[in-house]
């Protein structure tokens, strides 16, 4: 009787999401096409870099080659750096004898109440807007841009008004364990936040970037009171475009224009990028993560233990173990892996627990958010070094 109970629950819950939550699983917002403009407005690209000597002269120099017929400047941020981050820099921009077009920053210490990103990518703010740029850039170290793709990213926003235009990059998809791991956190993140209602206004709640790719109109960021109001956020790309949503319409989808290089070997490199914000995500509550892991027992693992019970329990739980498979099959596609890997979607989200686990953990004992070196999560445990 039990399993029958928690069978049929399974099975609404994926009714639900399949039915409900905006088509996100058939992966259909991308980018789109827009007329060419007749002037093409300045934009400021801001980079900030942290130890990110082994792939920014890629970033930057796909940045160089745009075919963008309007001013394209660059400034890169170097947050305190002790590899030769600024180095590998200049080296791209004398290559492409850019150097005019090219700004190093050397990032000040971070101040209290900053994450580590939204400081490094103020100061580049800061500086660009001298200039009085419409559009920023707002990207990263490790993401390369094909030719046309800063082009295509101001004329959808100019032709539909955008305050922002992020591009959710494609990341790379190359290793047994990004194979295994990469195509569901897109997955999840699209469940997560439906794209399509990203772009409804009438959808207050749905605001969601990709921190990789974010064209930003700078005097509706001014109008937001610029990054100030977020400025402790861990989830910052998130947090810009709930901010930037209160001031006009905002897009988010996804692009094969834009890639990001950089590698996760191992399957533990995963769990660190998870681990460093899946806790900041559920608002440091041990609530609300009950919650998320007992509702994913739900969902992705107990349609597979119903699946080897009997009766119609068994039956639900092959149904709807079936349906979440095909229901990745258009994740799947668009990062061109196996689609067996669609009847392991159980296995990948008991995984993606684990690290939901193991960040909450880490945020208690005081070594949360860790990225290049430095701890930038709330405290949330007895540990008093804050």
């Amino acid at each position: 009787m039990l399993a029958n109970i928690i069978a049929v629950a399974a099975a609404i819950g994926w009714i639900y999401i399949i039915a409900a939550r905006g088509g996100f699983w058939l992966v259909a917002e991308r980018e789109t096409e827009a007329a060419a403009l007749t002037t093409w407005p300045p934009v400021a690209v801001i980079i900030p870099a942290r130890n990110e000597a082994d792939g920014i002269a890629e970033a930057v120099d796909s940045l160089l080659r745009q075919d963008y017929s309007g001013p394209c400047s660059i400034v890169v941020v170097d947050d305190q750096s002790i590899d030769d981050t600024a180095g590998a820099v200049r080296r791209s921009a004398v290559a492409a004898g850019a150097t005019d077009r090219v700004t190093i920053l050397s990032g000040a210490p971070l101040p209290q109440g900053w994450t580590g990103k939204l400081w490094a990518m103020k100061q580049g703010i800061d500086h660009a807007q001298k200039s009085s740029p419409t559009y920023l850039l707002l990207t990263d170290a490790d993401i390369v841009y094909e030719r046309d793709a800063v082009a295509k990213l101001v004329s959808r926003s100019h032709a539909d008004g955008l305050v922002l235009n992020s591009w959710m990059v494609k990341l790379r998809c190359e290793s047994f364990a990004e194979r295994a791991l990469i195509p569901a956190f897109i997955f999840f993140f699209q469940m997560l936040y439906p794209f399509a209602w990203v772009r409804r206004q009438d959808r207050t709640t749905a605001a969601a970037a990709a921190g990789g790719c974010m064209l930003v109109r700078l005097d509706a960021l001014r109008a937001a009171g610029g990054l100030e109001p977020i400025r402790g956020e861990l989830i910052d790309d998130c947090a810009l475009a709930s901010s930037m949503k209160k001031q006009g319409a905002i897009l988010l989808g996804l692009t094969e224009r834009v890639r990001s290089i950089r590698a996760y070997p191992k399957i533990n490199d995963i769990r660190l990028m998870v681990a460093r914000s899946a806790y900041a995500q559920l608002r440091y509550s041990p609530l609300l993560l009950a919650g998320t892991l007992a509702s994913m027992t739900l969902i992705f693992i107990a349609p597979v233990l119903c699946a080897f019970s009997v009766g119609l329990a068994q039956v639900l739980g092959l149904l709807t173990w079936g349906a979440m498979a095909i229901v990745f099959q258009p994740t799947l596609r668009f990062y061109r892996v196996s689609p067996l890997w669609g009847l392991l979607l159980p296995a990948i989200a008991l995984s993606y627990m684990a690290f939901t686990i193991d960040s909450a953990y880490l945020s208690y004992v005081g070594r949360g958010g860790l990225w290049k070196g430095r701890i930038q999560a709330k405290k949330t445990g007895c540990d008093d070094r804050y």
